[in-house]
Formats: C-alpha cells, structure tokens, sequence
C-alpha cells in the first residue's frame, strides 16, 4: 500500500472518516487498528517482530523505571537493547557480516564461503527499532516516565504514517498526543492535505522524473563515461532529496489529519552554509538521534578535540551503516564525518564570521553543496567498484566542451521538452525552500484571500498533472531502509 498508490488514498480517506465518527477517547484503539493493517499490507509475515520490539521495550521501561538500583537497571537496558540490535543486525545485515568475515577469512582460507540467508528484511525494522530504543534510554535517563498503556504505547511505535520511514519519533512528543482529547481540528486537517499535497509535488513531480535518468545510468555505470556520470550524480542529489523529504511532507500532513503532529525532518538542507549544517536541515530526527543516543553518550565534544573528532567519525560511520548493509553506504558516512572533521579544524562551520559576507556565504553554500552531491555518488554506487570508475571517468572528454555536452545528451536520451519537464519544477522547489528559511510558506499562503490563494492551489495541481512523468510511482528510497 504505497502512499503514492490508488489503495492508499482509499485506504486513508475511509479511516479519516471512521476515525471522526468514533468517540475521541476510543480514537487511540483505532489508530492502533489502522496502523497494524497497514503493516500487514507491506510484510504480514513480519508483524510479530514489530510486536515483540512493542512488547519487550514497553515492558522493559516498566522494569527500568522500577529498578531499585543503578546496576539493575543497566542489566535491564543492556539486555532489552541487545535482543532489540540483535533482531535488525540479523535481518539486516547477517550476510553482509558473513560476506565480509568470509573475504577475509579467504585472504588466508581460499576455500571459505558465505553463509547466505535469504531474508526478507522487515518493512520499517530500522524506523522502529530506533524510536523504541530512543524511548527507552529516554525512561532510563529518568527523562521520560515509563508509559503504563501498553495500547497507547503500541500506537506510539507502529503508527502508519511513519512506521516505515520516519519521521523518527520521541516519546516526549508523542505519547502525550495519543493521550489527549484526540478532536476535529479543521486548521489541522487543511494544513495537512496542503503539505501532503506538496510532498506529492516533489515526489512525483521531480524525484520520479529523475529516477529514470539516475537508474539507466547507476545501473550501468561501466557503459558511460564523462558528464552524463556527473549529470547522473546531481540528478541523484535532486531525487534523493524530493523523494525522501517528499515522504515525510506526506507522512507529516497524513498524521496532521488524525490531529497528531510529528516533527519537521527537513529544513532547506541544500542551503546549507557548511556540512555541520547540512545534517541540522536533513533528516533532522535520524541526525538528533546519533546525537542524542551516540555522539554525547561516547563523550561529545566534552573530552577535548582530538576525542570529539573520534567520536564524530564513529557516529557518522555508524549512520552510514544503518543506511544498509553495503560498505558504499560506511564510505558515505565516513566521508561526512571526515568531512565535518576537517571542517572543524578549519573553522569552516556555520559559526565563522566571514559567512556574514553574502559573497562569501554563497560561495561555502555552493561548495557544501558540492560536496554533498559528490557524498551521494557513494550512497547511490550498487558496488565500490562503481564509485571508482565514476570518480576517474566523470572528467573524460571535458577537453572538448561541446563534445562533452552531446554525448551526456544522447547517452541520457535528453530532448528539449525533457529538459524544461526536468528543469521547470525546481523553480517552485527553490523558491519554497528559499522562503522557507524566513517563514511558514504554507501559512504564508492560507493568510491570502480566498480568491488568490485558490488561484494558487488550482494553477499547482495543474501544474503537478503536467509535470508528472507516465512512469510515476516508484518506490520511496528510504522505505528499503
């Protein structure tokens, strides 16, 4: 039930209705219900799994909180932690640990071979997994009391609009939502179907369109050489950016119209001024969770720098991991750490006064930019191999500018009216992230009279129709994560 698909709009708009019609107090049991079929529809072999994460984490921050003592709730914690990684590092990353053991081991033992499982990873095991932990280590920092609802609690964990994908939420927030008054809120309901409406805009519209071109040539990357590699790489910046914040506009504006409100996970990453910043803008909710959960527990930036550099490194080579079990995805986030070290060291972050210069703000914002799409080539490689034949291919030919220009054309199959269909939707995404940065753009456009902010919503539907590809509706990256 893709929420770009036909059985998800029904899906949704049956359950908003039934979801009104029911008392406010029983609303949190049919939450629950929804969330649980909408689970099934992905992976019905897999629910039990997300139902032992729900149970073992809601009883073990009973049993944490309950504690009479220090030690005993450290044995807690470890234990609950322990059966909770051990459940994603097995289904997530077994054969990647078994391939890997095995390449070395054969260094010295030619004839050893992987163990190959062939498992099918759960829908939403990483999401989950995190926000059950984050909650947990919450209750056993005393930040947070433990929830004696195993219902509301079993909301707060499978809850559909995030489940898959984040945002990934904090128990501080959430829980005391699903305990409230759950009531029609009209501002609610229209503000969400607005923002849904523009993660629509950017996912079909723009990460679709860009899919196609990014896949013919990551797929292949040994036949191409030259701009259409480097064309391919910021088409890749532009997809995984649309597609992944598109998700979570939908996922924000859908719990909006249960009257839940999650938190934002983008603001304007590719305006960004240095990397430092980048990850206080991109997946705001994964990025405070290594930073609440890894960075300052292994010391932060208390122990002196040499340590916090470490522990930056670690973290972001642990992001990189949780991405997926492919070593293209550590290079990625070793590559941020290392590259947010030096950044550091050099006095490159966001807190330089010279970046109050606008020249010179433009210039570090081009050039983080920069970096992040070079960042992506990793991330999106299938093999290291391809990252290789990328970097010492994507220049060939740039001797010869025009020729450089037309093989990138022809090998992507470009024509004119693909490059306005490509080109023309970035204007509104610019301008929406541009304006962003100084208010409420959504809000911005309520406040117009109905006459005008009607225009505005009938020409952007239109304007949506026409910039659709006709192979529209791919998968959301992030859901194989």
């Amino acid at each position: 039930m893709a929420f770009s698909s036909f059985s998800f709009g029904l899906f949704l708009l049956i359950a908003f209705f039934i979801y009104y019609m029911i008392p406010s107090q029983k609303r949190w049991a049919f939450l629950l219900c929804i969330s649980i079929l909408f689970y099934i529809s992905y992976t019905p072999r897999h629910v039990l799994l997300l139902g032992f994460t729900t149970l073992i984490t809601f009883g073990g921050a009973i049993r944490i909180e309950k504690a009479s003592s220090a030690r005993t709730k450290k044995i807690w914690l470890a234990a609950i932690l322990i059966s909770c990684v051990g459940l994603l590092v097995f289904f997530k990353y077994f054969n990647f640990i078994s391939t890997s053991a095995a390449s070395v081991a054969g260094l010295f033992f030619p004839n050893i071979r992987p163990v190959i499982l062939k498992l099918l990873l759960p829908a939403g095991i990483s999401f989950y997994t995190f926000q059950s932990l984050g909650y947990l280590i919450d209750v056993y920092r005393g930040q947070l009391p433990a929830e004696r609802h195993f219902g509301i609690y079993a909301v707060f964990v499978s809850f559909f609009p995030q489940i898959l994908a984040g945002p990934i939420g904090r128990g501080g927030l959430l829980l005391p939502q699903y305990h409230s008054k759950l009531t029609f809120c009209y501002e609610d309901i229209t503000y969400g179907l607005k923002l849904m409406a523009w993660g629509y805009f950017k996912k079909l519209a723009i990460a679709d369109s860009y899919c196609l071109y990014v896949d013919t040539i990551y797929n292949s990357i040994g036949q191409y050489q030259g701009l259409s590699l480097l064309l391919a790489t910021i088409m890749f910046t532009i997809q995984i950016y649309c597609d992944f914040s598109g998700y979570s506009d939908i996922a924000i504006g859908t719990a909006r119209l249960f009257g839940i409100h999650l938190s934002i996970n983008f603001k304007s990453p590719y305006f960004a001024s240095s990397i430092k910043e980048f990850w206080s803008r991109w997946h705001l909710s994964l990025s405070g969770w290594f930073r609440d959960y890894i960075y300052i527990p292994l010391g932060g930036n208390r122990k002196g720098k040499g340590r916090s550099y470490l522990n930056l490194l670690i973290t972001f080579l642990v992001s990189g991991l949780w991405h997926g079990a492919n070593w293209t995805y550590v290079l990625w986030g070793a590559l941020h750490g290392v590259g947010q070290i030096i950044e550091k060291m050099l006095h490159l972050d966001k807190t330089n006064p010279s970046l109050k210069h606008p020249v010179k703000k433009a210039v570090q914002t081009l050039l983080t930019f920069a970096f992040c799409t070079l960042a992506w080539a990793f991330f999106r490689a299938n093999r290291i191999q391809d990252i290789g034949y990328l970097f010492s291919h994507f220049l060939v030919g740039i001797s010869n500018p025009i020729t450089y220009l037309k093989t990138a054309y022809t090998d992507l199959s470009l024509s004119w009216n693909a490059v306005v269909f490509l080109v023309l939707p970035l204007i509104p995404l610019t301008l929406f992230d541009y304006f962003s940065l100084r208010f409420n753009v959504i809000d911005k456009i309520s406040a117009l009279s109905p006459g005008k902010r009607w225009t505005i919503y009938i020409c952007f539907t239109l304007f949506v129709i026409l910039m659709m590809p006709a192979a529209s509706g791919h998968q959301f990256i992030y859901f194989q994560f």
